[in-house]
Formats: structure tokens, sequence, C-alpha cells
């Protein structure tokens, strides 16, 4: 069982960035699921892999992952490139697009 180290990602419903400074581990799935005949529900017999630990930065989480002897990937986030915009640049006068306005 592989555990993945991951920086939560920013909400797409969201323009912030808070709650993504955190680093989670998560297990991965060790047994199959299955699906429950009366309710149609799926479950699973494999609880560590319902966990999710989060820590404040990466270099902790693989000490924790190091120390509890669980193998893990790391997965890098890419860079966020930010463009900044401004409301006024819709209306200068040397735009190169048409006005759709």
């Amino acid at each position: 069982m592989r555990a993945r180290i991951y920086r939560k990602s920013k909400p797409s419903t969201q323009s912030g960035q808070a709650g993504t400074h955190t680093w989670v581990l998560e297990y991965g799935q060790n047994r199959p699921r299955h699906v429950d005949s009366l309710m149609g529900w799926t479950g699973s017999a494999d609880t560590p892999s319902q966990i999710r630990l989060q820590f404040p930065d990466q270099d902790s989480a693989v000490a924790y992952a190091t120390e509890q002897g669980i193998a893990f990937d790391i997965e890098i986030p890419a860079p966020r490139i930010r463009r900044p915009k401004a409301y006024a640049d819709n209306f200068r006068y040397d735009r190169i697009q048409n006005w759709t306005h």
C-alpha cells in the first residue's frame, strides 16, 4: 500500500488561495470495494484508505511517512501562472481585438 503526499488544490468555485497551503498524506486503496446487495451502497473493509492526514509542510509529511515505514509518492503542484488584469484595459484605444459589447 503506497501513500500519496500532495498539496491541496484551489477549489474551482473560489478565487482565493485559502486552504491550499497544507499538505495531505492519503493512503492508497489496499482492498477492493464491494457493493451492498440491499442498499446498493459502495463499501470497503479498508479503513486506512478513508484516512487523510494534514501537515503544514511537505517535510513534516515525508518525515511522518518515513517514521511510520509507509511507502509514498510525492506530487509536486504545478506553479500557478497569474496574469494581472485591469478593468480599464477593456476600454483602451489601442485594443487589438474588436469591441464585443
